[in-house]
């Protein structure tokens, strides 16, 4: 290496040091997936993030999703899916698989992979230390033809329903970083398959978290012109969801930044999972990486 990027490189860590004096002690989510989650080499990358992360202060916690990885878990055990309203239901045999491939194999890839990088990372789901109880969600569908609506039952699917920080602060703790996958029980002893966006918020909400970052498929949200929207309120939010700004698929992931605002969190970002070092770039930088949505 020359002197010359030597100087670069110690220039560029200079730069970090208020950033990671801001971050320093407090608690920031991560809800990873999406197109990252299936690539190696940002998979590593992410993982020296978060091991960066909990070297600088931070205390990080990482939720995960894995949607792909379970649908071709249930064609390989040739398990049909069943769709309501364009919703898969959740049977028996399907919240199994999805408990198998979330608990398990991705989970432990995750862990695997931090601890690769010189992190400590220990793998968990809702059910450890009573963390998350889930109650059963419920979808109201309005049939194009008839007008009529109906309340769909989606089987195990779940949604947060009272959530016990206390396991993750214990683990945060130890300088422990948790990796945590989006499955709960339920009051009636059922195990329920959570959203993972909607999990991450209720996590960071009951943890205060400063930061709740949501790794998407994404720069952002984008203004009219295609332009990535730096920072948003939740007002500001809203008018771009009344005016079409915000539509389809986005706007589900803005109301959800908005829950977890309500919830207690400090600031959410939607930050684009397919550029490396996303995590740091909006953490440890001046011009951050993805849109910010505050109160």
């Amino acid at each position: 290496m020359s002197s010359l990027e030597s100087a670069s490189r110690a220039r560029i860590i200079a730069q970090a040091l208020p950033y990671m004096q801001r971050y320093d002690k407090t608690k920031v989510v991560v809800k990873y997936g999406g197109n990252a989650m299936g690539d190696e080499e940002l998979s590593r990358a992410f993982a020296r993030d978060i091991t960066l992360l909990r070297q600088s202060g931070v205390h990080p916690v990482v939720v995960h999703g894995g949607g792909p990885q379970i649908g071709s878990m249930l064609k390989r055990l040739n398990i049909q899916s069943e769709f309501k309203g364009g919703l898969r239901v959740t049977d028996r045999a399907t919240v199994e698989v999805v408990e198998m491939v979330l608990s398990g194999s991705i989970n432990k890839s995750i862990v695997q992979n931090i601890n690769y990088e010189g992190g400590r990372a220990i793998g968990l789901s809702g059910k450890d230390g009573d963390m998350l109880l889930a109650r059963k969600l419920h979808r109201k569908f309005r049939d194009p033809d008839s007008k009529i609506e109906e309340i769909l039952d989606l089987g195990f699917v779940g949604e947060p329903d009272v959530v016990n920080p206390k396991v993750l602060e214990l683990i945060l703790e130890k300088d422990l970083i948790p990796v945590v996958a989006p499955v709960a029980p339920g009051r009636d002893g059922e195990t329920y398959n959570i959203n993972a966006d909607t999990f991450a918020g209720a996590i960071a909400g009951s943890l205060n978290a400063k930061r709740l970052l949501f790794l998407t498929d994404v720069p952002g949200v984008l203004d009219k012109d295609g332009k990535l929207i730096k920072q948003l309120t939740v007002a500001g939010a809203r008018a771009l969801i009344a005016d079409g700004t915000i539509s389809g698929g986005m706007i589900p992931k803005v109301e959800t930044c908005m829950e977890a605002l309500d919830r207690g969190v400090e600031g959410v970002v939607i930050v684009d999972g397919k550029v490396p070092h996303s995590v740091l770039l909006e953490l440890f930088t001046d011009h951050g990486a993805g849109t910010l949505i505050v109160p």
